[in-house]
């Protein structure tokens, strides 16, 4: 099944001016979300208490929060998700008290409220633990985008092609973090894991197209390169979009029915993946184009010896 034709012709390097200028847009606008609103940080990072829990009868955030502070808690956030009778509650790190003796605490008041009440999930993390999981997670965020850029160098041997898959890497996360930022939907380790498989997803549709580029120009190297790429990126159109529409179909189910376990995540992948079809199309071959990219930068010739300095 083919969505658009493999002799397609349309113009995507012909308008790449203005699809630099929307990504500068979306690309500043996400860095001053980032700058002025911030993440909102799960207790994965800052440390704290999440508590999901479901109630046998409608449930009472006001009466949970009231038992909670008089239990000694403070900045008591408690809300209902999913239905009536779930609610989601965090808490800051807990000072001077171990963490089974705050599980103990916050199960005692739950009952307190109503004995058949289930406790689905309560998770303590430190402060210390929080910061550690936070350096861990820029870290691998780094170490990614540096193996990328050494991966495409060394597999088609052109900078001009490393800088547009690097620069699209970049662009496609950064975009996904000034969401977050406008929202204010939590951002934990899911939501690193899925930045992490935006990357990579947003990289492997960047390689198909590379792949075709080196293809063209082995094929034709006297091919002007606006030529080739406006060819590679309309033959390889069919299949990009058909890879995203399968992938967004289990995503957004996943969105919509995944609870708000799975929101962060699920979020995260659905715009991922919208943001990484773009650039895959038209940022990161339109970076190596106007970084210089020519047949000579894939299969560099030889230089022939100079009569002169034959032996």
């Amino acid at each position: 099944m083919e969505l658009f034709k493999s002799n397609s012709k349309i113009a995507f390097m012909g308008s790449r001016k203005l699809w630099y200028a929307l990504s500068l847009t979306l690309f500043l606008v996400s860095l001053g979300a980032l700058f002025t609103r911030g993440l909102n940080l799960g207790v994965d990072f800052t440390g704290g208490v999440t508590v999901e829990a479901k109630f046998p009868g409608e449930a009472q955030p006001e009466i949970l929060r009231r038992g909670l502070e008089a239990a000694g808690f403070e900045d008591v956030q408690v809300q209902n998700f999913g239905s009536s009778r779930d609610v989601a509650i965090r808490l800051p790190p807990p000072e001077g008290k171990t963490a089974d003796q705050v599980r103990a605490s916050i199960e005692t008041v739950l009952r307190q409220v109503d004995a058949a009440v289930v406790v689905s999930r309560l998770d303590v993390v430190g402060p210390q633990v929080g910061a550690e999981l936070r350096n861990s997670a820029v870290i691998s965020l780094i170490a990614t985008l540096v193996l990328i850029f050494i991966y495409v160098f060394l597999r088609f041997h052109a900078w001009q092609l490393s800088l547009g898959a690097i620069i699209a890497a970049i662009h496609d996360p950064v975009i996904v973090l000034g969401f977050f930022a406008l929202t204010g939907i939590v951002f934990d380790l899911s939501v690193v894991a899925a930045l992490l498989a935006v990357i990579g997803y947003s990289l492997n549709d960047t390689v198909v197209v590379f792949d075709r580029i080196r293809e063209r120009f082995e094929a034709n190297k006297r091919m002007q390169p606006f030529e080739v790429l406006n060819q590679s990126v309309n033959q390889t159109l069919s299949r990009t979009i058909m890879t995203s529409l399968t992938t967004l179909i289990v995503v957004v189910v996943l969105l919509l029915l995944g609870g708000p376990v799975l929101q962060g995540f699920s979020a995260a992948l659905v715009v991922g993946i919208l943001i990484g079809t773009y650039s895959s199309i038209y940022i990161a071959s339109s970076v190596a184009l106007d970084a210089g990219l020519t047949a000579e930068s894939l299969f560099p010739t030889r230089k022939k010896l100079a009569i002169d300095d034959m032996p």
